[in-house]
């Protein structure tokens, strides 16, 4: 077995022998609120600073960059973090990526991601949208989008170790509790069903 490993017999959700690197996996939930609220407030500052700013072009790039987060997030849960490879070191990936969620849900260090993955990712996200939009959309929808995150996040969180009374929150806590211990090839959607519904992974009643 790679020494980078822990045993997954283990019954814990450590995943490395490294200190350091097991450090780099975990993560309190407020951490990606201290990272990412501050850069949404800079691209929103951005965007209604500009000389080109346009309300309508505001809101219909604020909606579309929260719409676009919820088809992310279910295409990276659906597609990348089920996807389970044949070779020894992919699944070892694949452990690390999600496996371990599935094994220890309720660990409250593995709820949220980690910067070692957050900050890289919305940095990708970021030049990929600034290739492909105007200038005059980027800073508003990429805060939506950033915003989104922060609600999967802090859904994920919620869903996990709350037992909120709210309405939309129980509604996602069966959601997502039904995808962990009923049908893991179904429910992708966490701070929202929309794209199970649309694309046909929603459960049967």
């Amino acid at each position: 077995m790679n020494k980078l490993f822990v045993s997954d017999s283990q019954e814990s959700s450590r995943m490395f022998k490294s200190n350091w690197m097991e450090a780099l996996s975990k993560v309190h939930y407020s951490i990606p609120l201290i990272i990412f609220i501050p850069v949404i407030g800079y691209f929103l500052t951005i965007a209604i600073l500009s000389p080109a700013f346009a309300l309508t072009t505001f809101f219909f790039s604020l909606g579309s960059g929260l719409l676009v987060w919820t088809l992310t997030e279910y295409v990276m849960h659906r597609f990348i973090f089920h996807f389970v490879p044949k070779s020894a070191w992919g699944l070892r990936l694949h452990f690390i990526f999600h496996g371990v969620h599935h094994d220890y849900p309720n660990d409250r260090l593995r709820l949220v991601l980690p910067p070692s993955v957050s900050i890289p990712l919305a940095t990708g996200f970021y030049f990929l949208f600034k290739s492909v939009l105007p200038a005059s959309w980027l800073p508003s929808f990429f805060a939506a989008f950033l915003t989104g995150y922060l609600i999967y996040d802090m859904a994920h969180y919620a869903i996990h170790h709350f037992n909120s009374q709210n309405f939309f929150i129980k509604k996602i806590k069966q959601h997502h509790m039904r995808h962990h211990y009923t049908a893991p090839d179904k429910g992708f959607g966490v701070s929202s069903a929309l794209w199970d519904k649309i694309l046909n992974t929603d459960f049967k009643k």
